[in-house]
């Protein structure tokens, strides 16, 4: 599994501390920075090549300098390789030193957000639909709920946020994504054909740890440590979370999953469990709510028997095409 991996530094000053790192972005060209009123807002793209976009956010209650680290920075296909980690981390606190004069380092930062992103190869457009809309009967697992807004189209995308782990959750039509984006910027026909069609049959998984889950994922307390920590082990991470929101298995519909469940499952109880299982997630519109009306004390063995014999509970609508789609593990 190949993922990218984001983070977000932020450091608290006062006005003092703050005007002189904001005077010092004034001096510079004008094209190398942006500045938004709306929030008092200004971003400087100098170290943008490294890796490396600085935000001053000069409100009236909190003055903050956030980084956010790109994958430019790490310079390895590998995210877990420590030997590569702890040059790149060497690399990264000598250009925050360099860029804040010595005044600040790596350090003095708190690891305040961490992304992980997986591109996920289905090969057909087709099957990006299908497994979206497949996905969004899961509806609200056990922690997670809908969000209330979000910035993907919700046709195209299943997004879920963490009621208070602290985890952000995002699967979509990569393409679309793309397409709607350029669209905006009224680029020309032949750049949005090319740029589109290397997105074709690509589902884009983002899993975003805030302060909670990022605490919750390292014992470490420095923001260097936290980074190495969670760089060598973003694909467990990246798994263990999509194992809370994704049921391991393949995807059926309804009559097939009732005949492979009536031919694997020999505990006449627990066979009852699953096949009322079945019915219940597309009434309730939920995976959760579903498990919750099945009022089941031992629910955890009746995911695992689903996953033992590689079947989701949610299965596809007779009015959709495909009568199999793969369990969305294999493509890891």
């Amino acid at each position: 599994m190949h993922s990218q991996c984001y983070f977000e530094l932020t450091l608290t000053l006062d006005t003092e501390k703050f005007n002189t790192l904001l005077n010092r972005v004034y001096e510079k060209p004008k094209m190398e920075y942006e500045s938004y009123s709306e929030n008092d807002k200004y971003i400087d793209h100098s170290l943008a090549s490294k890796g490396i976009t600085v935000t001053y956010y000069d409100n009236s209650h909190k003055k903050k300098v956030k980084l956010t680290i790109t994958p430019d920075w790490i310079h390895s296909d590998n995210n877990s390789d420590c030997n590569n980690i702890s040059k790149s981390l060497g690399k990264l606190e000598a250009r925050i030193c360099k860029y804040f004069n010595s005044k600040y380092e790596l350090n003095d930062f708190k690891l305040s957000k961490m992304g992980i992103i997986t591109d996920i190869d289905v090969s057909e457009r087709e099957k990006v639909a299908a497994y979206l809309k497949i996905l969004k009967k899961i509806g609200r697992v056990k922690g997670f709920s809908p969000p209330s807004n979000s910035r993907l189209n919700n046709s195209g995308s299943f997004c879920l946020k963490g009621n208070s782990n602290g985890i952000t959750f995002l699967i979509y039509d990569l393409e679309k994504l793309v397409k709607d984006q350029l669209m905006e910027t009224e680029s020309t026909q032949k750049k949005l054909k090319s740029i589109a069609e290397r997105t074709v049959g690509i589902l884009r998984v983002e899993v975003w740890l805030g302060l909670k889950a990022i605490r919750g994922f390292t014992d470490e307390t420095v923001a260097s440590e936290q980074i190495a920590d969670l760089l060598k082990n973003s694909d467990r991470i990246f798994i263990e979370i999509l194992m809370r929101i994704i049921p391991f298995g393949d995807f059926y519909k309804k009559n097939k999953a009732v005949e492979i469940i009536q031919k694997e499952v020999t505990d006449r109880r627990l066979r009852w469990k699953m096949l009322r299982l079945l019915v219940l997630v597309p009434e309730k519109k939920s995976l959760l709510l579903a498990q919750k009306e099945l009022n089941c004390r031992r629910i955890a063995d009746v995911m695992e028997m689903f996953s033992s014999i590689e079947l989701s509970p949610v299965t596809i609508s007779k009015r959709h095409d495909f009568k199999k789609l793969e369990n969305f593990y294999k493509y890891l």
